[in-house]
């Protein structure tokens, strides 16, 4: 096999080419399709690094990314960035079509810094300037512009799982890298700004706001029982049986014991793992079909496709794996047909979120949806 091209599990085949700025798109198929294809774009220089700036009231960084304000914003389908290039247009992707493909983003808030790099230390206000230093990759789903992922066929979501398995496992290796964070917005309603199915992969030089709590709690809670928080979380949603949505041998779903938002679901394997570079293949090939009924029980609440972010939690890359756990978490900010939960003043300025919805009638409302056939 030539160096450009590496063997996955599950028969995929990812394929390194470049772009014509200098970026490496990433293809990823099941089985041997022939990848050659040039993207004969213009050279573009690409953006610089952005600022890292520490706000000393909460000792939170701040990426200062100024150049993504030119960004493209909800283009029309004829011109959309992430189908394959066509007559009249040529896209990120310079092949005719595609299967699944990774791409570090135009407009990146993180970016390589070369060598040399390291974290500015706390010094209250006098913190120094540091540089937005990481990854911020594109993953396309499909090339089918009008689909979404609970429509995919799980072949091509299992290529999907092979991709995230496969950049968590290469990101990992940059030493100045320290979380991994893939996720999917879908919806304008929580900021989409291209439409067709994709998801991107955030590598942080630090550990972002939420994935610290998750970790001193998850810390703490193993000092003091000597057990893994997320797999007691779903023991207790097992024994409580009121909470969960779905689950097949390998993943178990359900709605979070404390949910924040209307409509939430946990996705987590039944036999934890730090991250998916410990996934087992059984594992990945059980994802699938429990992700598509999920999204559809979703969609099915109010017959109507829900607007939702996807993140995937997992232990950072140096440090918590012996006590986070690798899980999915689908938060939607609809309550009803033609409303939005807004996070107002409780949940935007103090962080404290109030539910008007109780976890079990959600989840009892995701269990009553009628699948499709």
């Amino acid at each position: 096999m030539s160096d450009n091209k590496h063997e996955l599990a599950a028969g995929v085949i990812r394929t390194d080419l470049p772009m014509s700025d200098g970026r490496t798109i990433r293809y990823y198929d099941q089985g041997h399709v022939t990848r050659d294809a040039v993207d004969n774009r213009p050279q573009e220089d690409r953006p610089g690094l952005g600022e890292l700036r520490l706000d000393p009231l909460t000792n939170e960084w701040t990426a200062i990314a100024a150049h993504r304000q030119t960004r493209v914003f909800l283009p029309p389908k004829e011109l959309c960035p992430l189908c394959a290039t066509k007559p009249g247009l040529e896209s990120e992707i310079a092949d005719k079509s595609y299967q699944v493909v990774v791409f570090d983003n135009k407009s990146p808030s993180f970016a390589n810094p070369g060598d040399g790099f390291t974290l500015p230390k706390w010094d209250g206000l006098k913190t120094k300037l540091g540089q937005s230093a990481g990854k911020c990759e594109v993953i396309c789903f499909t090339d089918h512009h009008e689909t979404s992922f609970n429509q995919l066929a799980e072949e091509q979501i299992r290529v999907v799982m092979e991709a995230w398995r496969d950049r968590t496992r290469e990101l990992s290796k940059e030493k100045h890298i320290a979380h991994i964070a893939p996720f999917e917005n879908r919806g304008e309603e929580v900021g989409v700004t291209l439409s067709h199915p994709h998801g991107q992969i955030y590598a942080y030089p630090f550990l972002p706001p939420r994935t610290e709590k998750m970790y001193r709690a998850a810390k703490k809670f193993h000092k003091e029982t000597g057990k893994i928080l997320l797999e007691e979380i779903v023991k207790r949603e097992v024994k409580d049986n009121v909470r969960l949505v779905a689950q097949n041998d390998h993943w178990i779903a359900y709605v979070p014991f404390a949910a924040r938002y209307p409509f939430e679901i946990h996705l987590a394997p039944k036999k934890s793992v730090a991250d998916f570079t410990e996934l087992t293949d059984a594992q990945a090939d059980a994802y699938p079909s429990i992700a598509k009924e999920i999204l559809q029980r979703l969609d099915g609440v109010f017959g109507i496709p829900m607007a939702y972010i996807a993140a995937w939690h997992q232990a950072p890359v140096r440090k918590g794996r012996d006590v986070m756990r690798l899980h999915w978490q689908i938060t939607s900010i609809r309550r009803a047909p033609g409303k939005l939960k807004y996070l107002a003043g409780s949940e935007s300025a103090f962080g404290a979120f109030i539910m008007d919805l109780k976890p079990e009638q959600s989840a009892q409302q995701l269990r009553d949806v009628r699948l499709p056939r």
